[in-house]
This record gives structure tokens, sequence and C-alpha cells, in this order.
């Protein structure tokens, strides 16, 4: 039996509800009016609304990136901190993938959510105070880490934790050095244009299995294929401390690391204060806070 889900009644991405997947027109503007500029050089702004992301070069101090590293060392080896549910540990071993809500189990992490070198850049690119949707540090190993297919952030957010806009904006702070070939991020510039609908029901409680390996919410092959001939890839390299501001409906990945080189990275959402969650336009319930938070207090005030 079907059943009919609480949702939203208007939904200008509709996905993981129709038998064929599809491509749609965005309808939100990439860089958001209402915020003074200062914290980027008009070129970088100029960049990200065109390629849907920017890289700041050495944003981070080495001294800072050596203190991350410390504390994401820490944070792998508490094995009291395993049996937490926000630790997600690589399918095929006993490797931590990646831990969420880093910033509430952190101090060293809650003051770099609450950065203003952050902070600003969100602001900027948003239009409004912005809170914190979703922390998390990504471990990828040398000899083990995991790849992350292909998916545009936004299409989960929106099916299953109700993120009504693309008003968020991802930061991703580099503890390693990144190479072509220890699973560096990829992106296909300027598909933050193109909304990818998906097909497939999503199972109640997705996101325990989703986490290691997502296949509900993936684009299929054919659309991958347009995008990829239509836009390119960006393989982005780059040195620890160097940090990637990424719109929320990118299409990204990773593919996994088989050197001997580590490739970590602290990974911070910043959604808009007027973009709360409601409810999930494609699922029965939301998924969890530490996956996506309810508490819209804005951070760096």
């Amino acid at each position: 039996m079907t059943l009919q889900m609480d949702l939203p009644t208007a939904d200008d991405y509709p996905t993981r509800k129709a038998p064929e997947p599809c491509l749609l027109y965005r309808r939100d503007p990439v860089v958001w009016p209402g915020a003074e500029n200062g914290t980027f050089g008009a070129d970088e702004l100029s960049d990200y609304e065109r390629r849907g992301y920017t890289q700041a070069r050495s944003l981070v101090t080495a001294d800072e990136a050596e203190t991350y590293r410390s504390e994401l060392r820490r944070l792998g080896e508490d094995r009291a901190l395993r049996e937490d549910e926000r630790v997600v540990v690589e399918p095929t071993s006993d490797e931590v993938r990646s831990v969420f809500e880093v910033h509430k189990i952190s101090q060293v992490f809650s003051d770099l959510v609450n950065d203003p070198r952050l902070v600003d850049r969100a602001r900027r690119i948003l239009g409004s105070d912005v809170y914190v949707h979703q922390s998390r540090i990504n471990y990828k190993p040398g000899f083990g880490g995991g790849s992350f297919y292909w998916h545009s952030d936004f299409e989960t957010w929106h099916a299953e934790d109700g993120m009504p806009r693309m008003r968020a904006v991802s930061f991703s702070v580099a503890l390693t050095d990144n190479y072509s070939h220890n699973g560096a991020l990829m992106i296909m510039p300027g598909s933050h244009k193109t909304f990818v609908s998906c097909v497939g029901e999503t199972p109640e409680n997705h996101y325990r299995a989703s986490l290691k390996s997502q296949h509900v919410g993936t684009p299929d092959q054919e659309s991958l294929s347009l995008l990829a001939e239509r836009h390119g890839i960006d393989v982005l390299t780059g040195s620890a401390g160097d940090v990637t501001v990424f719109d929320s409906n990118c299409m990204h990945g990773s593919g996994g690391n088989i050197t001997p080189f580590p490739r970590s990275n602290v990974f911070i959402v910043f959604n808009s204060v007027e973009n709360a969650c409601t409810k999930p336009f494609s699922a029965y319930t939301a998924r969890p806070d530490f996956l996506g938070a309810s508490d819209t207090t804005p951070v760096g005030r």
C-alpha cells in the first residue's frame, strides 16, 4: 500500500516522484542580494556565479591546518565515539569515513564554523545571516579511502531534509594536500544551474545506508553524461589550508584513494536563516538533526 506523505504543496524541484529522470532549470539566484561585498574579490565572485565554485588559496594558515589535523586524528582514534551514530565507517572496513556535527563534538571546529573568514563569505553569497545546516570531517586515508559517487547535495537536502531553495553553500577546508590522484574533489563547472530530478522512492531511514554508499537520490548515467559533455569536469587540487566554496546544487564527487597520500577535509554547510528546512519534499520523515539541523541560530554573531 502506498502511503500519502505529508509534504509541502509548492515544490519547484520535484525529485524521487516520477518514473523517469529529468533536467530542470534552476529557479533561484546563485549569488543572493542583500549583503555587502568585502570578503570576495570581483573575480572570485564572478567565478562562483559562473562555475558554481571558487577556491580561496591559503585561507587557513599552516598552523591552523595542523591544529585541525590533530583534532581529526583525536576524533578518529576515540573508541568511545565509534558508538555514536554521528560516526560513519567505510562499508568494507572499520576505517572512519566521516564524523558529523563536529562543531558540536569539538570546540576546535565550533570555533571554525564561527570564523568570520568563512561566515562572511557565506553571508555574501546567500544575502543573509547563516546557520550551520551540517558539518562533518571526511577521512580519506591512503590505501583505503572510499569514493563518493556523483551527486547534488541539494537533491538530498531538499528531498530528505526539506530545504526549500538553493540558498545554501558548502565550504571544504583542505587539511591535507589534494592531488589529482588521491581522491580529490571533482566538480562539473556550471552544473549548479541544472537540477537533476532523480528516480526511486526514499526508503525509511534511508540515511543509515546512504551515508556509507548512496543509491537512491543519485543521478542517472544519461543525465551525468549530458552534464559532463556540456560542462566538463574540474579536478580541484591544492594545498592544505585551501578552502573550496561551492554551491549546494553543484554536481560533484570524488574517487577512491589507492595512493599512500591521505586526503582529509572539514566540510561545513551554511544555510540562509531565511531558507530554514520544512517537511521533507520526498521522504516520510526528516533525517536526524546531525545531518540536517533544525536549530537556525545564526553563527558568527
